[in-house]
Protein backbone atom coordinates (compact mmCIF):
# COMPACT_ATOMS: atom_id res chain seq x y z
CA UNK A 1 0.00 0.00 0.00
CA UNK A 2 1.38 3.31 -0.70
CA UNK A 3 1.88 6.40 1.70
CA UNK A 4 -0.93 7.89 -0.61
CA UNK A 5 -3.21 5.27 -0.06
CA UNK A 6 -2.25 4.44 3.98
CA UNK A 7 -3.02 8.49 4.71
CA UNK A 8 -6.41 8.10 2.75
CA UNK A 9 -7.47 5.18 4.80
CA UNK A 10 -6.32 6.15 8.03
CA UNK A 11 -8.14 9.56 7.48
CA UNK A 12 -11.96 7.39 6.36
CA UNK A 13 -11.21 5.26 9.87
CA UNK A 14 -11.10 7.93 12.01
CA UNK A 15 -13.84 9.69 10.54
CA UNK A 16 -16.09 6.54 11.21
CA UNK A 17 -14.76 6.57 14.60
CA UNK A 18 -15.74 10.75 15.42
CA UNK A 19 -19.54 9.00 14.16
CA UNK A 20 -19.32 10.62 10.60
CA UNK A 21 -21.73 7.55 8.61
CA UNK A 22 -20.16 8.04 5.27
CA UNK A 23 -16.65 9.63 4.37
CA UNK A 24 -15.34 10.45 0.51
CA UNK A 25 -12.72 12.29 -1.59
CA UNK A 26 -12.66 13.91 -4.42
CA UNK A 27 -9.70 16.24 -6.08
CA UNK A 28 -9.87 19.83 -5.27
CA UNK A 29 -11.02 21.22 -8.56
CA UNK A 30 -12.35 23.77 -10.75
CA UNK A 31 -16.62 22.78 -10.87
CA UNK A 32 -16.49 22.97 -14.83
CA UNK A 33 -19.64 21.53 -14.88
CA UNK A 34 -21.89 23.15 -12.12
CA UNK A 35 -20.46 26.82 -13.23
CA UNK A 36 -23.17 27.04 -16.06
CA UNK A 37 -25.98 25.26 -14.06
CA UNK A 38 -25.10 27.72 -11.40
CA UNK A 39 -25.12 31.11 -13.33
CA UNK A 40 -28.35 29.84 -15.20
CA UNK A 41 -30.10 29.38 -11.69
CA UNK A 42 -29.22 32.72 -10.29
CA UNK A 43 -30.17 34.24 -13.49
CA UNK A 44 -34.02 33.05 -12.94
CA UNK A 45 -33.92 34.19 -9.49
CA UNK A 46 -34.06 31.21 -7.77
CA UNK A 47 -32.46 32.20 -4.34
CA UNK A 48 -35.56 34.98 -4.10
CA UNK A 49 -33.63 37.29 -1.20
CA UNK A 50 -30.85 34.61 -0.64
CA UNK A 51 -28.45 37.42 -1.76
CA UNK A 52 -25.80 35.31 -0.40
CA UNK A 53 -26.12 32.80 -2.81
CA UNK A 54 -24.63 35.12 -5.26
CA UNK A 55 -21.70 36.31 -3.30
CA UNK A 56 -18.43 34.55 -4.17
CA UNK A 57 -19.61 33.25 -7.95
CA UNK A 58 -15.99 31.76 -8.41
CA UNK A 59 -15.09 30.32 -4.90
CA UNK A 60 -18.25 28.32 -4.77
CA UNK A 61 -17.17 26.96 -7.89
CA UNK A 62 -12.94 26.34 -6.83
CA UNK A 63 -12.04 25.48 -3.36
CA UNK A 64 -8.32 26.35 -4.53
CA UNK A 65 -9.64 29.98 -3.86
CA UNK A 66 -10.68 28.80 -0.83
CA UNK A 67 -7.39 27.28 0.63
CA UNK A 68 -3.99 28.14 -1.25
CA UNK A 69 -2.57 24.81 -3.14
CA UNK A 70 -6.03 22.96 -2.22
CA UNK A 71 -5.29 19.26 -3.82
CA UNK A 72 -8.64 17.11 -1.71
CA UNK A 73 -11.94 17.74 -0.54
CA UNK A 74 -13.25 15.43 2.00
CA UNK A 75 -17.09 14.94 2.39
CA UNK A 76 -18.58 13.52 5.70
CA UNK A 77 -22.48 12.53 6.09
CA UNK A 78 -23.79 12.65 9.22
CA UNK A 79 -27.44 11.26 10.05
CA UNK A 80 -30.07 12.75 11.81
CA UNK A 81 -33.13 10.64 11.13
CA UNK A 82 -34.44 10.97 14.65
CA UNK A 83 -36.17 8.22 16.78
CA UNK A 84 -39.70 9.84 17.11
CA UNK A 85 -40.81 12.88 15.47
CA UNK A 86 -41.94 15.94 16.98
CA UNK A 87 -45.36 16.20 15.17
CA UNK A 88 -48.55 14.41 14.68
CA UNK A 89 -50.37 14.89 11.33
CA UNK A 90 -52.75 17.75 13.22
CA UNK A 91 -49.62 19.60 14.94
CA UNK A 92 -47.16 22.05 14.23
CA UNK A 93 -43.86 20.73 12.47
CA UNK A 94 -40.72 21.91 12.74
CA UNK A 95 -37.69 19.99 10.09
CA UNK A 96 -35.96 17.35 11.56
CA UNK A 97 -32.74 18.60 11.16
CA UNK A 98 -33.72 20.99 13.53
CA UNK A 99 -34.94 18.81 16.85
CA UNK A 100 -31.59 19.15 18.39
CA UNK A 101 -28.33 20.97 18.92
CA UNK A 102 -27.35 23.25 15.67
CA UNK A 103 -25.87 21.23 13.25
CA UNK A 104 -23.14 23.65 12.31
CA UNK A 105 -22.07 23.35 16.01
CA UNK A 106 -21.93 19.63 16.15
CA UNK A 107 -20.48 19.11 12.78
CA UNK A 108 -17.82 21.42 13.13
CA UNK A 109 -16.42 19.57 16.16
CA UNK A 110 -16.23 16.70 14.73
CA UNK A 111 -14.61 18.16 11.44
CA UNK A 112 -11.56 20.11 13.48
CA UNK A 113 -11.38 16.55 15.41
CA UNK A 114 -10.67 15.15 11.99
CA UNK A 115 -8.07 17.92 11.20
CA UNK A 116 -6.33 17.96 14.37
CA UNK A 117 -5.84 14.11 13.96
CA UNK A 118 -4.37 14.42 10.42
CA UNK A 119 -2.21 17.15 11.63
CA UNK A 120 -0.62 14.59 14.16
CA UNK A 121 -0.80 11.33 12.27
CA UNK A 122 0.38 12.55 8.71
CA UNK A 123 1.94 15.86 9.23
CA UNK A 124 1.36 19.61 8.82
CA UNK A 125 -0.59 20.18 5.98
CA UNK A 126 -3.27 23.68 5.45
CA UNK A 127 -6.39 22.87 5.33
CA UNK A 128 -9.96 24.61 6.49
CA UNK A 129 -13.19 22.59 7.51
CA UNK A 130 -16.73 24.13 6.06
CA UNK A 131 -20.21 23.30 7.30
CA UNK A 132 -22.30 25.96 5.50
CA UNK A 133 -19.95 28.12 6.98
CA UNK A 134 -18.15 29.56 3.00
CA UNK A 135 -19.42 29.19 -0.51
CA UNK A 136 -18.75 25.45 -0.70
CA UNK A 137 -20.96 23.17 -3.11
CA UNK A 138 -21.59 20.71 -0.22
CA UNK A 139 -24.12 18.24 -2.39
CA UNK A 140 -21.77 18.50 -5.36
CA UNK A 141 -18.80 17.45 -3.54
CA UNK A 142 -20.20 14.77 -2.01
CA UNK A 143 -21.74 13.46 -5.10
CA UNK A 144 -18.22 13.67 -6.76
CA UNK A 145 -16.59 11.62 -3.23
CA UNK A 146 -18.94 8.84 -4.30
CA UNK A 147 -21.30 9.08 -1.28
CA UNK A 148 -24.59 9.30 -3.43
CA UNK A 149 -26.20 11.55 -5.89
CA UNK A 150 -28.40 14.62 -6.24
CA UNK A 151 -31.97 13.49 -6.34
CA UNK A 152 -34.65 15.47 -8.56
CA UNK A 153 -35.46 17.65 -5.51
CA UNK A 154 -31.71 18.46 -5.56
CA UNK A 155 -30.91 17.09 -2.20
CA UNK A 156 -27.79 14.26 -2.02
CA UNK A 157 -29.20 10.83 -1.74
CA UNK A 158 -27.51 7.77 -0.64
CA UNK A 159 -28.15 3.94 -1.11
CA UNK A 160 -28.00 2.67 2.15
CA UNK A 161 -29.16 5.84 4.04
CA UNK A 162 -31.20 8.31 2.65
CA UNK A 163 -31.26 12.03 2.37
CA UNK A 164 -31.35 13.14 6.26
CA UNK A 165 -27.85 13.50 6.85
CA UNK A 166 -25.55 16.94 7.17
CA UNK A 167 -22.86 17.28 4.79
CA UNK A 168 -19.15 18.95 5.57
CA UNK A 169 -16.23 19.35 4.53
CA UNK A 170 -12.36 19.22 5.07
CA UNK A 171 -10.47 20.90 2.16
CA UNK A 172 -6.47 20.46 2.37
CA UNK A 173 -3.40 20.78 0.30
CA UNK A 174 -2.62 17.05 1.30
CA UNK A 175 -2.83 14.65 -2.33
CA UNK A 176 -4.94 11.73 -1.44
CA UNK A 177 -6.88 8.83 -3.42
CA UNK A 178 -9.57 9.89 -4.98
CA UNK A 179 -13.20 8.21 -4.86
CA UNK A 180 -15.39 7.93 -7.98
CA UNK A 181 -19.17 9.19 -7.87
CA UNK A 182 -21.96 6.54 -8.75
CA UNK A 183 -24.67 6.61 -10.80
CA UNK A 184 -28.41 7.79 -10.86
CA UNK A 185 -30.86 5.73 -9.22
CA UNK A 186 -34.14 8.14 -9.34
CA UNK A 187 -35.16 6.39 -12.38
CA UNK A 188 -38.92 7.31 -13.50
CA UNK A 189 -39.64 8.15 -10.12
CA UNK A 190 -41.22 11.86 -9.31
CA UNK A 191 -42.89 11.64 -5.90
CA UNK A 192 -41.41 14.94 -4.53
CA UNK A 193 -42.15 16.53 -7.56
CA UNK A 194 -45.76 15.81 -7.12
CA UNK A 195 -45.82 15.60 -3.34
CA UNK A 196 -44.57 19.19 -2.99
CA UNK A 197 -47.44 21.84 -2.11
CA UNK A 198 -46.23 24.69 -3.38
CA UNK A 199 -44.69 23.90 -6.84
CA UNK A 200 -41.24 24.53 -5.75
CA UNK A 201 -38.94 21.42 -8.02
CA UNK A 202 -39.98 23.47 -11.09
CA UNK A 203 -37.73 20.54 -12.96
CA UNK A 204 -36.47 17.22 -11.98
CA UNK A 205 -33.50 18.39 -10.13
CA UNK A 206 -33.97 22.11 -10.33
CA UNK A 207 -35.17 23.93 -7.15
CA UNK A 208 -36.76 27.50 -7.76
CA UNK A 209 -35.74 28.31 -3.70
CA UNK A 210 -38.15 31.07 -3.57
CA UNK A 211 -41.40 29.08 -3.77
CA UNK A 212 -39.93 26.75 -1.17
CA UNK A 213 -42.06 26.16 2.32
CA UNK A 214 -38.35 26.23 3.71
CA UNK A 215 -37.60 29.29 2.40
CA UNK A 216 -40.78 30.69 3.40
CA UNK A 217 -40.32 30.13 7.13
CA UNK A 218 -36.66 30.72 7.57
CA UNK A 219 -34.88 32.46 4.76
CA UNK A 220 -37.63 35.54 4.31
CA UNK A 221 -37.93 37.74 6.20
CA UNK A 222 -41.14 39.90 5.16
CA UNK A 223 -44.54 38.73 4.80
CA UNK A 224 -45.58 35.36 3.68
CA UNK A 225 -47.30 35.77 0.14
CA UNK A 226 -50.79 35.37 0.21
CA UNK A 227 -51.04 32.90 -2.77
CA UNK A 228 -49.57 30.10 -0.56
CA UNK A 229 -52.06 30.42 2.38
CA UNK A 230 -53.19 27.31 3.18
CA UNK A 231 -50.38 25.03 1.36
CA UNK A 232 -47.24 24.89 4.48
CA UNK A 233 -49.34 21.49 5.83
CA UNK A 234 -48.81 22.94 8.91
CA UNK A 235 -44.94 23.02 8.71
CA UNK A 236 -43.75 26.27 11.13
CA UNK A 237 -39.93 26.00 10.37
CA UNK A 238 -38.39 24.20 6.94
CA UNK A 239 -40.16 21.13 5.63
CA UNK A 240 -39.09 17.90 4.87
CA UNK A 241 -41.92 16.93 2.61
CA UNK A 242 -39.88 15.84 -0.32
CA UNK A 243 -37.68 13.81 1.85
CA UNK A 244 -40.50 12.32 3.80
CA UNK A 245 -42.26 10.82 0.31
CA UNK A 246 -38.77 9.77 -1.40
CA UNK A 247 -38.77 5.90 -1.45
CA UNK A 248 -34.91 5.84 -0.61
CA UNK A 249 -36.02 7.15 3.02
CA UNK A 250 -37.08 3.54 3.98
CA UNK A 251 -33.71 2.77 4.74
CA UNK A 252 -33.36 6.07 6.80
CA UNK A 253 -32.15 4.49 10.45
CA UNK A 254 -32.36 6.44 13.46
CA UNK A 255 -29.01 8.23 14.30
CA UNK A 256 -26.73 7.95 17.17
CA UNK A 257 -25.82 11.07 17.82
CA UNK A 258 -27.15 12.50 21.54
CA UNK A 259 -26.79 16.03 20.34
CA UNK A 260 -29.30 15.44 18.10
CA UNK A 261 -32.08 14.56 20.15
CA UNK A 262 -35.23 16.21 20.69
CA UNK A 263 -36.10 17.70 24.56
CA UNK A 264 -39.15 16.07 26.21
CA UNK A 265 -40.45 19.76 26.35
CA UNK A 266 -40.50 19.75 22.25
CA UNK A 267 -41.67 16.78 22.01
CA UNK A 268 -44.93 17.69 24.27
CA UNK A 269 -45.62 20.88 22.44
CA UNK A 270 -49.11 20.61 21.26
CA UNK A 271 -51.11 23.28 18.85
CA UNK A 272 -52.10 25.49 21.65
CA UNK A 273 -48.41 25.51 23.02
CA UNK A 274 -47.01 26.59 19.94
CA UNK A 275 -49.71 29.59 19.27
CA UNK A 276 -48.75 31.02 22.80
CA UNK A 277 -45.35 30.62 22.66
CA UNK A 278 -43.08 33.06 25.25
CA UNK A 279 -40.01 34.71 24.71
CA UNK A 280 -38.59 32.30 27.93
CA UNK A 281 -40.43 28.96 26.43
CA UNK A 282 -38.83 29.87 22.87
CA UNK A 283 -35.07 30.32 24.72
CA UNK A 284 -35.91 26.79 26.67
CA UNK A 285 -36.89 25.13 23.67
CA UNK A 286 -34.36 26.36 21.04
CA UNK A 287 -31.24 27.38 22.93
CA UNK A 288 -29.19 26.25 20.64
CA UNK A 289 -31.17 24.88 17.56
CA UNK A 290 -31.21 26.35 14.47
CA UNK A 291 -34.79 27.17 14.79
CA UNK A 292 -32.65 30.28 16.15
CA UNK A 293 -32.22 31.76 12.92
CA UNK A 294 -36.34 32.72 12.70
CA UNK A 295 -35.93 34.31 16.30
CA UNK A 296 -39.41 34.39 18.31
CA UNK A 297 -41.06 37.13 15.97
CA UNK A 298 -40.35 35.07 12.76
CA UNK A 299 -41.47 31.73 14.36
CA UNK A 300 -44.91 33.52 15.34
CA UNK A 301 -44.92 34.79 12.22
CA UNK A 302 -45.00 31.55 10.86
CA UNK A 303 -47.50 29.90 13.42
CA UNK A 304 -50.17 32.88 12.46
CA UNK A 305 -49.47 32.37 8.61
CA UNK A 306 -50.44 28.09 8.86
CA UNK A 307 -53.20 29.41 11.90
CA UNK A 308 -54.97 31.51 9.05
CA UNK A 309 -55.87 28.89 6.72
CA UNK A 310 -58.85 27.40 8.50
CA UNK A 311 -60.05 30.90 9.11
CA UNK A 312 -59.98 31.96 5.70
Amino acid sequence: MTTLEKNTQLIKNQARALGFDFCGISRAEFLADEAPKLEQWLNQNYQGEMAYMANHFDKRLDPRLLVEGAKSVISVLLNYYPNVSTSESDNYKISKYAYGTDYHFVLKDKLKQLLTFIYQNIGEVSGRAFVDSAPVMDKVWAQKSGLGWIGKHSNLLNRQMGSFFFIGELILDLELAYDSPVGDFCGTCTRCIDACPTDAIVAPYVVDGSKCISYFTIELKDQIPAEVQGKFENWIFGCDICQDVCPWNRFAKPHQVAEFEPSDKLLQMQKSDWEDISEDIFKELFKNSAVQRTKLKGLQRNIRFVAQKKDS
